[in-house]
């Protein structure tokens, strides 16, 4: 899903607690792979690890504010990106996915953006945050990849010439283009166009690059050099299926010499289908590859010019051989067990604690106090009290004035909701009204800061949940009020989903 600045609607019934324990894979996709002799070359994603040991880095961010970087890593061996470790680190300022790290430890298949600090070129590096989803139930981050944004890798024991390999992504079907090329795969190591079969690349898009394609995709095709093909010759596939889904799963194999395969599946249930199975291209037998890596652009980019394409990476791998059938549907097996899901980690019934993300108060999280019925923020570490932990943590409830947007409930006084009473928020018991429910009721939007979440108001939709001078109001901003100046409004809107305090 595509973070806007419309309302995030809850899928709360298919999100589990957000306070759930991180656990390691049994098998990743590249232990599949291994087991069927055709073992991952390349292992790159910013979600999850894809071996069950990987418990190295996914993914490396850089602040805007002062280049500083970091890298980002696992919950757990074996399990999903530690997305609050990326929160923390970028709050208050954008980030930018700088590398993506090859799982399979070689440091000559790390994906480094194609521009200006990174291989050189036109193009720059991806925003981090714009499109968080959840996997297994906890938060993570996508490669989502705009025009002018794309990664290469020089590239170490990828297959090259006409040795067979087998290629797959999780991409999306709802944030994609016409624009050359939305790519995966194997390329060519100088940026060029080298003819005929220098590239295999899974390409996923709307381009239609020889006529005559059946409705408007986007479909799974191989970029293989001076073509995309839907099959095994330069006529429309007719077996070919748009990939519609919030995430696909795409697979490419080749040969080399004598056939290639372009599967698809929703990479959330269900098996894959086959769209082509059968002899290669005439003209590119056999394969010339040269054993490069690129993701998000077409081999001939981007050098001197910028990447036309767009698309969104979660995971993908290459390997060594030509995978069977029975491995392909294993690894999609595993895909849609891992529980992509789209939407916030805001889950009914869960607990969470938001904490402020301005940089003066980065320790401090949205409390109720105990002598009152105030809403404030203040610090809350390990060493506080368990009533100090009790007020700063709260239930999260479908919004009592609409089930798609969310309330938050008091851990420590049941019944008592976050409302906002002339600006100002309070924690008063629920009391039926209309009125109530309306002021307790807060619509989870991407931070506006560029990082987390911010929580607009469902009845003064202008106005978000801020603090100023450690004090708690729903603010615009700009307006007559001192809490809707400007200055800070982003940072002081926007709050991380931290694990619960109590």
């Amino acid at each position: 899903m595509t973070v806007s600045a419309a309302v995030v609607a809850l899928a709360l019934p298919a999100l589990v607690a957000l306070a759930g324990t991180s656990q390691a894979a049994a098998q990743g996709p590249c232990d599949i792979y291994a087991a069927g002799g055709t073992p991952c070359v390349a292992a790159h994603s910013t979600t999850r690890a894809l071996f069950a040991s990987y418990s190295g880095p996914l993914y490396q961010v850089q602040r805007t504010s002062d280049s500083a970087v970091r890298d980002i890593g696992l919950l757990s061996a074996g399990g999903v990106a530690d997305a609050a470790a990326q929160d923390s680190f970028c709050a208050g300022t954008v980030c930018t996915i700088t590398r993506v790290y090859d799982q399979t430890g070689s440091s000559g298949n790390t994906l480094v953006y194609q521009g200006p600090g990174g291989t050189g070129g036109a193009d720059t590096a991806a925003v981090a945050t714009t499109e968080a989803m959840t996997v297994g139930g906890h938060k993570a981050y996508a490669l989502y990849i705009k025009p002018g944004n794309s990664y290469f890798a020089g590239g170490s024991g990828v297959p090259t010439g006409s040795s067979p390999e087998g290629e797959y992504m999780v991409t999306s079907g709802t944030h994609v283009n016409n624009g050359c090329c939305f790519d995966y795969g194997n390329t060519e190591t100088d940026h060029r166009a080298d003819g005929n079969g220098a590239m295999d690349a899974i390409n996923f898009g709307t381009e239609c690059w020889f006529g005559g394609c059946s409705g408007t995709g986007p479909w799974v095709q191989a970029d293989l050099e001076n073509g995309l093909f839907a099959g095994g010759s330069k006529a429309w596939n007719p077996n070919q299926v748009a990939q519609t889904s919030p995430f696909v799963t795409a697979m490419l194999k080749n040969s080399g010499t004598t056939q290639m395969a372009l599967q698809g599946a929703n990479a959330q249930s269900g098996s894959l289908t086959k769209f082509y199975g059968g002899a290669l291209p005439s003209g590119y037998n056999p394969m010339h590859k040269q054993g490069a890596i690129i993701l998000g652009s077409g081999g001939d980019c981007c050098q001197t010019n910028r990447n036309d394409s767009a698309g969104t990476f979660y995971e993908g791998a290459m390997v060594k051989g030509y995978p069977s059938d029975a491995t392909d549907a294993a690894v999609q097996a595993n895909i849609a067990a891992a529980g992509y899901a789209t939407g916030t980690p805001f889950t009914a019934g869960a607990k969470v604690s938001l904490q402020a993300t301005t940089s003066c108060c980065t320790n401090d999280y949205l409390q109720h106090d105990t002598g009152d019925d105030r809403v404030v923020i203040a610090p809350v570490t390990a060493g506080s009290s368990a009533t100090d932990k009790a007020d700063a943590t709260w239930i999260i409830r479908p919004g009592l004035a609409d089930g798609t947007c969310l309330s938050f409930e008091s851990a420590n006084a049941a019944g008592s909701y976050l409302r906002h009473y002339a600006f100002q928020l309070h924690l008063t018991p629920k009391d039926g009204t209309a009125q109530f429910a309306a002021d307790a009721t807060f619509c989870p939007q991407p931070g506006n800061s560029g990082t987390g979440y911010s929580f607009q108001s469902v009845n003064y939709p202008a106005k978000y949940i801020r603090h100023y001078a450690s004090t708690a109001y729903i603010a615009s901003n700009g307006g007559t009020n001192a809490w809707d100046t400007t200055s800070l409004w982003r940072a002081d809107t926007t709050w991380l989903a931290a694990t619960p305090w109590s």
